[in-house]
């Protein structure tokens, strides 16, 4: 069974050239078959939230605008993506969407006592995934759960429950399960030291024995907790992708990415440790095109 780091590169440079219709517009187009192997495997590819972009005009001007800002890819929000107007706009921008994020998982939770929630969960996930893999992407990013449904020995197998039952779907249409670390009170010990192990994350991820989850990992999300460089390091394989935003532990506040006082160097180092090749999503506050190109400028700093 091949890991999920070497699906990813697949996955990535058969959406370069497989696609007749959008040879001409890829970013892709004008390099031979050998550069593009490079191309993707090689260096990360930057995306960003769609909730970023603060350009006026129709869904093709918004991808032309990040685009032209220096991004490789755009994740989108599912369910309720308008897939052909998505197709259209990649079709005439050569902008991929690399992935999506499931809009519905903080509110309607896999790790609910509430059976019916859980169910609705679960269709909201299976829909996310058919409508990712409809518009070209290959990961869903996903939020488990939440503290606040129970403690972890009941939200910790209810939600691997849950989620399972998606698996044979994301399988089929090769798109990963990417869970998110985030501020949940899940997997984290909020009340403990700042130095925590990524072992819970671990088990967790290889609780579902498949290729088709792993993590998006979240820098900035972590840095209030411990070494983000030593997680990954941890994790290896299981980061299908990552999240980026600064953080300040002295100010305790989100930032701007080359702002607050995360070791970017020592992320960089571990990120090569472990063979990354992949994409990374901006989560920060966003603008117009402008705004934009300043941003991807940061991620090329940072990860450079």
């Amino acid at each position: 069974m091949q890991s999920p780091q070497t699906l990813s590169r697949r996955s990535a440079l058969q959406f370069a050239i497989a696609s007749t219709a959008l040879a001409t517009s890829s970013p892709f187009a004008n390099l031979s078959i050998a550069d593009e192997k490079s191309k993707v495997t090689s260096p990360i590819l930057k995306t960003l939230k769609f909730g970023m972009v603060k350009v006026k005009g129709s869904l093709e001007d918004k991808f032309r605008a990040v685009k032209a800002a220096g991004f490789d890819g755009i994740e989108l929000n599912a369910p309720k993506i308008d897939i052909e107007e998505t197709l259209a706009a990649i079709a005439k921008t050569g902008l991929p969407v690399d992935g999506t994020v499931c809009s519905t998982h903080w509110k309607i939770r896999h790790s609910s006592p509430d059976a019916a929630v859980r169910a609705q969960a679960l269709q909201d996930l299976n829909d996310g995934i058919e409508q990712t893999a409809a518009v070209g992407g290959n990961t869903i990013l996903l939020v488990v759960g939440h503290g606040d449904d129970g403690p972890e020995s009941e939200i910790t197998p209810r939600s691997i429950e849950n989620i399972s039952k998606a698996l044979p779907l994301a399988a089929r249409h090769g798109v990963y399960i990417a869970i998110e670390n985030v501020w949940n009170h899940f997997l984290y010990d909020h009340e403990g030291p700042m130095d925590q192990t990524a072992d819970r994350f671990v088990k967790y991820v290889d609780a579902f024995n498949s290729p088709w989850v792993g993590m998006q990992f979240d820098i900035g999300n972590h840095w209030q907790y411990g070494d983000p460089a030593a997680w990954i390091r941890t994790l290896g394989k299981r980061v299908v992708k990552l999240d980026s935003k600064g953080y300040s532990r002295a100010m305790k506040k989100f930032t701007a990415i080359t702002q607050g006082d995360i070791d970017w160097p020592s992320v960089a180092q571990a990120l090569r440790d472990i063979g990354f090749h992949g994409w990374c999503a901006a989560e920060v506050s966003g603008g117009d095109e402008a705004a934009l190109r300043v941003i991807a400028e940061e991620m090329q700093q940072t990860l450079a």
